[in-house]
């Protein structure tokens, strides 16, 4: 099946739900925008502040209109509230391939496992629903903690952009790539992190 950016897919298990971005999901994440600024501390948009939230649902809910991202607001079913948010992007159906990220949470929910179900949940639906070849990720070369995350679910580390970005504050950055193939989704990938499902 092709992405039908029309659909309003829900991705879940026991621990995580991920539904589509709306506009009105604004209020639901306005807290992290304006008492969480850290969050985006390595982003290449500026989201902090309820204007810049805004504008990020925005943008993201634009580019779902135009067919190149598929935005998701993340629920933590074990605290029973909206965590962050992350989506599809590059999506091109032509060669098979996407890029999975835009992805952040609430200090809270970091370091809980949330990230690894939320990651085998759009993983799983890139793969076997999507039929995707590989999934990049993409993060700022100094992003250690983002970098290690990537790692742990089984990306490997394909090298380094230099100076490939301009973020929000005006300054550049080398971006590291990294990917999943099929293959080894199906081969090592998806039963290791299922193990280290939470």
């Amino acid at each position: 099946m092709n992405l039908d950016f029309t659909q309003e897919y829900i991705l879940e298990d026991e621990t995580a739900l991920l539904r589509p971005l709306k506009e009105s999901d604004l209020e639901l994440l306005l807290e992290y925008a304006e008492n969480e600024p850290e969050i985006w501390k390595y982003s290449l948009v500026e989201t902090a502040g309820k204007e810049n939230l805004k504008r990020y649902i925005s943008f993201a809910l634009n580019q779902r209109k135009e067919k190149r991202e598929y935005p998701f607001i993340v629920f933590d079913k074990r605290k029973n509230k909206f965590a962050g948010s992350t989506r599809f992007y590059d999506i091109q159906l032509f060669h098979n391939t996407l890029q999975l990220g835009f992805t952040w949470y609430g200090k809270e929910f970091q370091g809980t496992g949330l990230n690894k179900h939320c990651k085998y949940l759009l993983l799983d639906f890139a793969f076997d629903k999507m039929n995707m070849e590989r999934v990049e990720f993409r993060a700022d070369n100094t992003n250690e903690r983002s970098i290690n995350a990537m790692k742990s679910i089984g990306c490997k580390v394909e090298g380094v952009l230099r100076s490939n970005a301009l973020a929000e504050n005006g300054k550049r950055r080398d971006s590291i790539i990294l990917s999943i193939l099929r293959d080894e989704w199906y081969t090592e990938v998806k039963e290791n992190l299922k193990k280290k499902l939470l």
